[in-house]
C-alpha cells in the first residue's frame, strides 16, 4: 500500500510540474528541485489536513487528555486520603498495642501479687496446720503415756499379787494386796516415762 501512495504522489507531483514522468532522470530531478506549484499544493494539503484535525481530532484527543488528567489526579487524592487513612489506623493499632501490653504486664503483676499472696497464705495455713498437729501428736503421746502407765501399774501390781503368793504359798486378802501393790508401785520411777513421753 505504501507503494502505491508513493506512486500517487509522484504522479500528482509530476502532474503539478506540467509533465509526464518518463524515466528516472526526470523522477530524481523532481526530488531534488521541487517547484512552486508542488509547494502550494503541499502547503495546501498541510493546511487542509491541520484544520479537519483541528476540526475533529484535537478536541477528541484534547478531552482525552483532560479525561486522562482528572483521572490522574483523583487517583493521586484517593492515594493520599487512603494514605492518611492507612497512618491514621497505623497510628490507633500502635496506641491499642501500647494500651495492650500495659494491660498485660498489669495482669502479670496482679498474677505475681495473687501467687505471692497465696503462696504466703499457704505458709502460713501450713505452719498453723503444722502446729495443730505437734501439738495434737503431743496430746495423744500424753494420753498414750498415761494409759500406758496406768497399763504398767495394773501389771505391776498383778504380778506382784502372783508373785508373792508364790513366794509365801498363800492367799493374800484385798488388803495386803493393796498394801504390797502400793509398795512396789512407789519403788517404781514412773515420772521418767512421762518426761521422755514429752
Amino acid at each position: 500500500m505504501l507503494a502505491h501512495v508513493h506512486s500517487a504522489a509522484a504522479f500528482v507531483l509530476a502532474a503539478a510540474s506540467g509533465g509526464t514522468t518518463s524515466g528516472k532522470e526526470e523522477s530524481s530531478n523532481f526530488l531534488v528541485s521541487p517547484d512552486v506549484g508542488l509547494m502550494v499544493w503541499t502547503l495546501l494539503s498541510f493546511v487542509v489536513a491541520l484544520l479537519v484535525l483541528r476540526k475533529y481530532a484535537f478536541p477528541a484527543i484534547s478531552e482525552a487528555l483532560d479525561k486522562r488528567q482528572r483521572m490522574i489526579e483523583e487517583s493521586i487524592d484517593a492515594a493520599a486520603a487512603s494514605k492518611a487513612e492507612s497512618e491514621a489506623l497505623l497510628a490507633e493499632y500502635r496506641e491499642r498495642l501500647k494500651e495492650a501490653r500495659a494491660q498485660a504486664d498489669e495482669i502479670v503483676a496482679s498474677a505475681r501479687k495473687a501467687g505471692d499472696e497465696v503462696q504466703r497464705s499457704a505458709a502460713e495455713s501450713g505452719q498453723a496446720k503444722r502446729d495443730e498437729l505437734v501439738e495434737q501428736a503431743k496430746k495423744d503421746i500424753e494420753g498414750e503415756t498415761r494409759r500406758a502407765i496406768q497399763e504398767i501399774r495394773s501389771e505391776v501390781a498383778d504380778l506382784t499379787v502372783a508373785a508373792t503368793e508364790k513366794v509365801t504359798r498363800r492367799t493374800l486378802t484385798a488388803e495386803d494386796q493393796k498394801r504390797l501393790v502400793e509398795d512396789a508401785l512407789s519403788e517404781l520411777d514412773f515420772s521418767s516415762l512421762g518426761e521422755r513421753s514429752n
